[in-house]
């Protein structure tokens, strides 16, 4: 019986290429995409991109989206109890996993086990590796014709000029020494607007650039 899958999805790069591991696996059925929304803005937790946006992209994978609300500020404790409703909704669902894109952040994973833990939904980790792999992994998903645009980027980590460029060889190359080829460590974050996982691309163009709680933020809108 193939395990039931619902991916974990921020609309960024990494969620997108989980998607398209998953697909190729014969042992695996996608039944959604879920994603918090910060409930203020209607946007993307941390990757701020418009609800709008995110629901073009889920009809372009052809599947459903589950949208959690998060309060703002959210505070864990706020977090961890609308992420377990939202757990117990797929679980309803018949899901029997939940898949995440991370890559190698010990702390990351070993909370997404604890909060887990109990539910009868297991955590997935289709991309876990080591830091080394991610040079590699960068390059085999922009070969494959991902596309993304970087929504937002910490300032104390890459220059905030990197901020609404494309996630493409040329960026990849002009990334300073210590800044994790896939954002790993919060670095920056992006949009995946067009890729294998998707029927057909997600139009959309830059907009007004904003500077908040530290970070650099670009708006995206459809094109």
């Amino acid at each position: 019986m193939p395990s039931r899958v619902v991916v974990s999805w921020s609309s960024g790069k990494d969620c997108a290429w989980t998607l398209h591991t998953l697909r190729s696996r014969p042992d695996v059925e996608i039944l959604g995409l879920l994603t918090t929304f910060n409930e203020a803005v209607d946007r993307v937790a941390m990757h701020a991109v418009r609800r709008t946006l995110v629901e073009t992209q889920a009809a372009a994978a052809g599947l459903p989206l589950l949208a959690v609300p998060l309060p703002w500020p959210c505070d864990n404790d706020a977090y961890l109890e609308r992420m377990a409703a939202a757990v117990r909704e797929i679980r309803a669902a018949g899901a029997t996993h939940l898949a995440f894109g991370d890559l190698f952040l010990e702390d990351v994973r070993r909370f997404r086990v604890d909060s887990l833990a109990g539910s009868g939904v297991e955590p997935l980790f289709p991309l876990w590796g080591t830091p080394d792999d991610t040079p590699g992994l960068a390059a085999t998903m922009i070969r494959a014709g991902l596309r993304a645009i970087v929504t937002c980027v910490d300032p104390r980590q890459l220059p905030a000029t990197f901020v609404g460029r494309e996630f493409d060889e040329s960026f990849l190359r002009d990334l300073p020494a210590g800044v994790d080829p896939c954002g790993e460590r919060g670095e920056f974050h992006t949009f995946c607007h067009a890729g294998p996982m998707f029927a057909r691309p997600t139009a959309c163009r830059t907009g007004d650039r904003v500077s908040r709680d530290g970070f650099e933020f670009i708006d995206l809108v459809s094109a």
